[in-house]
C-alpha cells in the first residue's frame, strides 16, 4: 500500500467546489491516504454536502470548528491529528491530477528530499482553465524561499517521519508560507520539486492576492511575527521580497496556450 498520507483541507463556505476537491483525493493512484477535512464554522452547505462521502470512506473524517478561527489554527488542528508519515495539503477549492501524491512519494524515496511540490496549473472559479502554468523551481532552498513563497501549497508535501508534525504560526494569511520555511530549515536541506504540474488552482476574485496592499501588508508579518524578525530586518526582507515578487518569480507563470 506504500506510506500513509495525511492530507489536510480546511474548508470554510465552500459548497461550490468541495465535491471536486474531495473527489481528487478518492481518484489518487495511491490509495493510503487520510483526509481530514476541518470546517472553519461554514454557514453554507459544505457540510452538507461532505456528508455522503463521511459515511462511503473510513479514511475520510471531519472536524468542525464553533467558531471562524482562521487558516492557520484549522490547518493545524487537521496536522495534530494527523497520522501519516507524510503531510500534504490541499484547500476545498483547488484539485489533484490522480498521479499526484504516486509521483511525489517515489520521486521523495528517491531523491531523499524530506520537501516536495511540483508546478501546477490555474483554472477560473469555473473550473475552466485559464492556460497558464507555474512552474516549479527545481531546488529551492531555504535562502531562496525567503525571498518569496515558491511552494504552491496545494502542491506541498512534507516528510512527518523524518521532520515530525510542523504547524504554521497564527497568522491569517500567508502562513503556509512560514510552515515550508520551517520544514526546510528543519530538514537541513533543500526542497525539490516535479517540474510536472500535479494539481489545478483555482483562482477566486476575491483572493487576497489581488490586493497588492494585503500582499505587502501579510508579507511583512510573516517576517515579523512568524520568523521573529526585527523591524529593520523585516523592512530589508520585504525589499528582497518585492524585488523577487515582481521581478524574478513572475517568469515562472508560463503560457501554456496552444492557440
Amino acid at each position: 500500500m506504500g506510506a500513509l498520507v495525511s492530507i489536510i483541507t480546511p474548508m470554510f463556505n465552500s459548497e461550490a467546489y468541495i465535491s471536486e476537491t474531495i473527489n481528487s483525493v478518492i481518484n489518487q493512484t495511491h490509495s493510503n491516504w487520510e483526509l481530514l477535512l476541518i470546517d472553519d464554522a461554514s454557514t453554507d452547505k459544505t457540510l452538507e454536502i461532505v456528508q455522503p462521502f463521511l459515511k462511503v470512506h473510513s479514511n475520510i473524517s471531519l472536524i468542525i470548528n464553533e467558531k471562524n478561527l482562521g487558516a492557520a489554527i484549522t490547518r493545524n488542528k487537521g496536522i495534530e491529528a494527523a497520522k501519516g508519515d507524510y503531510i500534504a495539503f490541499l484547500d476545498g477549492d483547488d484539485v489533484w491530477k490522480p498521479n499526484k501524491l504516486e509521483k511525489q512519494l517515489a520521486f521523495m524515496e528517491t531523491t531523499h528530499c524530506d520537501v516536495c511540490f511540483s508546478s501546477y496549473d490555474l483554472i477560473n472559479e469555473k473550473g475552466e482553465p485559464l492556460n497558464k502554468t507555474i512552474k516549479a523551481l527545481q531546488t529551492l532552498t531555504y535562502k531562496k524561499l525567503l525571498k518569496s513563497n515558491y511552494i504552491g501549497n496545494l502542491t506541498g508535501i512534507y516528510n512527518a517521519k523524518a521532520l515530525g508534525k510542523i504547524t504554521s504560526c497564527n497568522l491569517r494569511k500567508r502562513q503556509d508560507w512560514s510552515l515550508w520555511l520551517t520544514a526546510i530549515k528543519k530538514s537541513g536541506k533543500a526542497a525539490k520539486s516535479i517540474e510536472e504540474s500535479l494539481a489545478y488552482y483555482r483562482v477566486r476574485e476575491a483572493s487576497m492576492s489581488s490586493n497588492k496592499f494585503n500582499l505587502i501588508q501579510y508579507n511583512y508579518w510573516v517576517y515579523r511575527k512568524g520568523l521573529g524578525f526585527s523591524v529593520i530586518k523585516s523592512i530589508y526582507y520585504m525589499t528582497l521580497f518585492l524585488f523577487e515578487h515582481f521581478f524574478i518569480k513572475s517568469k515562472q507563470t508560463v503560457s501554456t496556450n496552444k492557440t
